[in-house]
């Protein structure tokens, strides 16, 4: 279940999801300075986590649950579906958002483009290549699997593209990242839209 928070603007909300497989509660503040307190019990993620609140600006609060004993999938799709849920909530109309944004973003040897349209038709377009299979004890397949399901469920088109890189904690790491900023920047209210959706249609919701 999914509740909207009050604030200045707003642009608040909590989930809580619970499965067989996880349980997870988390709150999201769009309107945040990029504060992160991220308890997966998944090192690698909470790590990435923590670079998609901090480069966003976007408060967030996550604390999930799973059975790890059999793998990490089940919790990075879970807390995507989750994230994804809460953003779209906090979101609300998507009233006065810039709306679109994109991005290079480097890293040591690693480049990666990431562009996004909050547009409430959800979309990914993944064009990533890691050199191994694993990041310590983390799947590197499980990267695409939590921006998969975080753009479903946020209602967004997202393209991320690593045009090079050798190292896949870096290629990892400027994932997360560019999105991040290319996030932050898209739902930024923009002044000059006094609170208008950004849309032809008169509507994002999909």
């Amino acid at each position: 279940m999914a509740g909207k928070g009050s604030g200045a603007s707003g642009r608040k909300a909590s989930v809580a999801r619970k499965t067989n497989e996880t349980e997870i509660s988390l709150a999201v503040d769009l309107d945040g300075k990029g504060k992160a307190e991220m308890s997966t019990g998944i090192g690698f993620f909470d790590h990435m986590l923590d670079q998609l609140a901090r480069h966003s600006l976007i408060d967030m609060k996550i604390k999930a649950k799973g059975d790890l004993h059999i793998d990490d999938h089940h919790t990075v799709e879970d807390v995507g579906i989750a994230l994804g849920r809460a953003l779209g909530e906090a979101l609300g109309d998507r009233a006065g958002i810039v709306r679109y944004a994109s991005l290079d973003l480097a890293m040591d040897e690693a480049l990666t483009r990431a562009a996004i349209d909050v547009s409430g038709r959800p979309f990914l377009v993944w064009q990533v290549e890691f050199p191994s299979s694993r990041i310590g004890g983390f799947d590197t397949e499980l990267v695409r699997e939590f921006f998969q399901a975080l753009a479903q469920n946020a209602g967004i088109t997202l393209h991320v593209s690593n045009l090079y890189g050798a190292n896949s904690h870096h290629i990892a790491e400027t994932c997360f990242k560019a999105v991040a900023r290319v996030l932050g920047a898209a739902i930024a209210l923009d002044p000059r839209q006094e609170g208008a959706v950004p849309s032809t249609k008169g509507s994002l919701k999909g």
